[in-house]
């Protein structure tokens, strides 16, 4: 029976060599995202939620268990094919707007594009695309240093969705900023996955963040305590 499930953890475990043995950031792990949820992993500081949206991501392999994600065994692919899945398929948000300085906004969002094979017609027509997204038309020849916090950020969405990812992974996305900003960035981006249908993964204890969510997976000790589903 075919499934509408984008990722599949099954009995996942991390660990990391510290000393002569080892931390385990995520203990037996098992859970399913289907398309187009917006949800979050959500726990303390060392709970594994980093951890597991790297896992997602194809940044990191699991020490043990199956993480399949979009139809590819994690645990199975190469560097190669890791960061084609990533390319391709996957957007990244992190609280460090990681823009680079001496490229405008414009060539900043076309970053993600240049590893694909598309002509700058498609490319262009991608990239103000998501600027209009994200309301930041009007800055495509801004640099970075030109912005505000909360325009930075929006140019980071920007550059996760410009390939219409089926999946964007964000890690902490308004940590820096204030709550006008984080209420704005989160209402942009829960307005993407209801129009694209793009499953946003949160790792995030911010109370702000929690508000728009429509399951969140609490983590603790590297294991799923419970699992909260609302309707927004």
């Amino acid at each position: 029976m075919k499934t509408n499930h984008v990722i599949s953890m099954k009995e996942v475990v991390k660990n990391f060599p510290i000393g002569g043995g080892f931390f385990t950031a995520l203990n037996n792990v098992t859970i399913d995202f289907k398309e187009g949820e917006f949800t979050g992993l959500v726990g303390p500081s060392g709970s594994g939620k980093t951890t597991l949206l790297n896992i997602i991501g194809s940044l990191d392999t699991p020490s043990q268990g199956e993480a399949i994600v979009l139809g590819k065994a994690i645990q199975t692919l190469s560097a190669k094919q890791s960061a084609a899945l990533r390319n391709v398929n996957i957007g990244f948000i992190f609280q460090s707007y990681n823009l680079l300085p001496v490229y405008t906004v414009y060539e900043n969002v076309e970053f993600a594009l240049l590893l694909q094979k598309k002509s700058a017609t498609e490319r262009r027509k991608m990239v103000m695309d998501a600027l209009e997204w994200v309301g930041l038309t009007d800055k495509e020849k801004s640099r970075p240093s030109q912005l505000s916090g909360g325009e930075s950020q929006r140019v980071a969405i920007a550059r996760a969705m410009v390939k219409r990812p089926p999946i964007v992974l964000a890690d902490e996305p308004s940590a820096n900023l204030d709550a006008a900003n984080s209420h704005h960035i989160l209402k942009t981006m829960l307005k993407l996955n209801q129009e694209l249908k793009t499953t946003f993964i949160f790792a995030t204890h911010d109370e702000k963040v929690m508000h728009y969510l429509t399951r969140i997976v609490h983590l603790r000790d590297g294991q799923i305590d419970s699992i909260t589903t609302k309707d927004n």
